[in-house]
């Protein structure tokens, strides 16, 4: 049989960070369908100053939220992202860490 074939998939997390609102993509076809859904998403909520924290694609993501602010990790599973954003946010010093927010978008098999 042929070997799989898999077609790469894209998220993106946007912030409107003087209001705290948060815009998410998942599972798109690009990586600039991914930034104008999770900017539109943001938007729809209220954000008027949104903008493009990252973009990733074939991972997961997670933002860790701190009493000192935010931090947007991608790696190959939640655990990993959450992982890295637990380190960064707790080497600021801040107590109060947590992961508010993870989503994957996985590659999708087409053959």
């Amino acid at each position: 049989p042929p070997p799989p074939q898999w077609e790469p998939r894209w998220g993106a997390v946007a912030t409107d960070a003087t209001t705290g609102i948060l815009g998410t993509a998942t599972n798109t076809s690009s990586k600039r369908e991914a930034e104008q859904a999770a900017i539109a998403d943001c938007q729809s909520k209220g954000g008027s100053h949104c903008k493009m924290n990252l973009a990733y694609d074939n991972e997961c993501v997670a933002m860790v939220v701190g009493a000192k602010g935010y931090n947007v990790n991608a790696d190959t599973t939640v655990a990993e992202a959450v992982k890295a954003g637990m380190k960064t946010c707790t080497a600021d010093g801040d107590p109060d860490c947590h992961a508010y927010y993870t989503a994957c978008s996985l590659p999708v098999r087409i053959q």
